[in-house]
């Protein structure tokens, strides 16, 4: 079951039944601005939200992140202790 709607001249109107048959017109499709973007540069994290209540755009947690880094010790002794 899904919830679908139902287009009116004056309004939305929700209507919860499936169709038996869905037919899009593929011509109208745009390709997805943001397909690549972020390929191989970033990593997207979830933050929790009592977390996102404090840092509120990605700049806040990167510059938090970039000052716990510097605190500590290379990544080669953290491998090197791990392994």
């Amino acid at each position: 079951m899904s919830l679908c709607f139902e287009w009116d001249q004056e309004k939305a109107v929700l209507v919860d039944e499936l169709r038996s048959e869905y037919c899009f017109d593929y011509s109208k499709g745009r390709s997805n601005r943001f397909a690549g973007r972020n390929r191989g540069e970033r990593l997207v994290v979830v933050l929790d939200p009592d977390v996102a209540e404090v840092f509120k755009t990605s700049e806040s947690v990167n510059k938090i992140l970039r000052a716990i880094i510097t605190t500590m010790p290379p990544i080669s002794k953290l491998k090197a202790a791990a392994g």
